[in-house]
C-alpha cells in the first residue's frame, strides 16, 4: 500500500473538500462534496452522537445517495452548517428532484467544542454561514490541523484537529479518510510524543517517531468528562462501486481505525461515528475486495487521526497544548 499523490481523501477522483473556520469563535465546519451524488452509509459507535439526516442512510430507506457530507463543531448548534450547504447546493441546481423542487441530501455530524475557548456569545447562529463558506472553498487541496471542523477540537491531553489520509491498493482502488478529532481518549502513548497509530504510519507523515517504547498498558481516562463533550467524526471513501449496505459495512470496518489511534475510543461520552462514501468509478466490489477495502479504510482512518493532531497549531487561550508546541 502507498498513499495517493496528495495523501488526502480527495485522491479519490470526483471528491472535493472545503473548510471554513472562525478563529475568534474557535470553531468551524468542513464539507465533502462529490461531482455527482454518491452512495453513502453510516455507523455510530459512540454514546453521544449529534447528527442530521442520519436515518436516511440506513440501507432500507428510499434515498440511496447523498450530495454532500458535513462535519462541524458547535455541538447541536453546528447542525446548522449542513443547512447552509444544502441551501447553496439548491441554488446550484443540485438535489433530489421531488414535486418540481430540488432537495439536496446533506447528512451531517457535529462535535462538541463549546468549551474550547473563543467567543461563543453569538447573537445569531454562525454555523449556517460557516457551512456555506466551507462549500465555497472546496477543492482537491485543503488544510489539516487547526482548520474546518477541527479548529476547536481537543483530546485527553493534546489539541485535536482535522486529519486526512489515503492509500492506493495494488490493483488500483483508492481509499481515503477524513477525521475531525475531538476525542475523550488520547492519540499519544502516555502523554506522548509517540502516536498510538504509529505502526500504520507511512513515510513519516506524522513525525516518523515509530512505536513507543515499553509503556504501562493500564491507562485510565482522565479527567472524567461531562456527558457528550467528546467526539471523533469521520468520513471514509472509495472509488469502488458499493451498495448502501456495503458502504455501511465499510463504515463499520473503519471504526477499527479509531480504536487503533485513540485510547480509549467509542466511549459513552464520545459521539464517535463514521460515514462511508463510494463514488462507483470502478467495478462493483466482491466480498474479497470489500474485505480489503475495509482493512484499508481502518488503516487510513488511524493515520488521519494522527495527522490531524500532528498538524494542529497553537493559538491563544487553547485549553490543551498542540503536539507541535510540546514535541515538534
Amino acid at each position: 500500500m502507498r498513499p495517493g499523490p496528495r495523501n488526502l481523501i480527495t485522491d479519490i477522483a470526483g471528491l472535493a473538500v472545503g473548510n471554513a473556520e472562525d478563529h475568534a469563535l474557535k470553531s468551524g465546519a468542513t464539507v465533502l462534496v462529490a461531482e455527482a451524488p454518491v452512495t453513502a452509509g453510516l455507523h455510530v459507535m459512540g454514546g453521544a452522537p449529534g447528527t442530521r439526516e442520519s436515518d436516511l442512510l440506513a440501507p432500507d430507506k428510499l434515498v440511496q445517495q447523498v450530495d454532500a457530507l458535513v462535519l462541524s463543531g458547535g455541538s447541536a448548534f453546528g447542525l446548522d452548517a449542513a443547512s447552509g450547504v444544502a441551501d447553496a447546493l439548491r441554488e446550484r441546481g443540485r438535489g433530489f428532484e421531488v414535486a418540481g423542487q430540488r432537495v439536496p441530501i446533506v447528512p451531517g455530524a457535529v462535535l462538541f467544542d463549546l468549551s474550547s475557548g473563543g467567543d461563543k456569545g453569538w447573537d445569531e447562529n454562525p454555523y449556517k454561514a460557516l457551512g456555506r463558506g466551507a462549500l465555497d472553498a472546496v477543492g482537491a487541496e485543503f488544510a489539516l490541523g487547526t482548520a474546518g471542523a477541527g479548529t476547536g477540537a481537543t483530546t485527553m491531553d493534546l489539541k485535536g484537529g482535522l486529519g486526512s489520509a489515503s492509500v492506493m491498493l495494488e490493483d488500483g482502488p483508492c481509499v481515503g479518510a477524513l477525521a475531525a478529532v475531538n476525542a475523550l481518549g488520547s492519540p499519544v502513548v502516555q502523554g506522548g510524543p509517540h502516536f498510538w497509530a504509529a505502526p500504520w504510519e507511512i513515510g513519516g507523515e506524522f513525525g516518523g517517531l515509530g512505536p513507543a517504547p515499553a509503556h504501562d498498558p493500564a491507562i485510565e481516562p482522565r479527567p472524567l468528562p461531562g456527558a457528550g463533550e467528546s467526539t471523533t467524526i469521520a468520513i471514509v471513501a472509495t472509488d469502488a462501486t458499493l451498495t448502501q449496505a456495503e458502504a455501511t459495512r465499510l463504515a463499520v470496518a473503519a471504526h477499527d481505525g479509531l480504536a487503533r489511534a485513540l485510547v480509549p475510543s467509542h466511549t459513552l461520552f464520545d459521539g464517535d461515528l463514521v460515514f462511508a462514501v463510494a463514488t462507483g468509478a470502478r467495478a462493483p466490489a466482491g466480498p474479497a475486495e470489500q474485505l480489503r477495502l475495509g482493512h484499508a479504510a481502518a488503516l487510513c482512518l488511524a493515520r488521519a487521526v494522527a495527522r490531524g493532531v500532528h498538524a494542529a497549531r497553537p493559538a491563544p487561550d487553547d485549553p490543551k497544548p498542540a503536539w507541535q508546541a510540546r514535541f515538534g
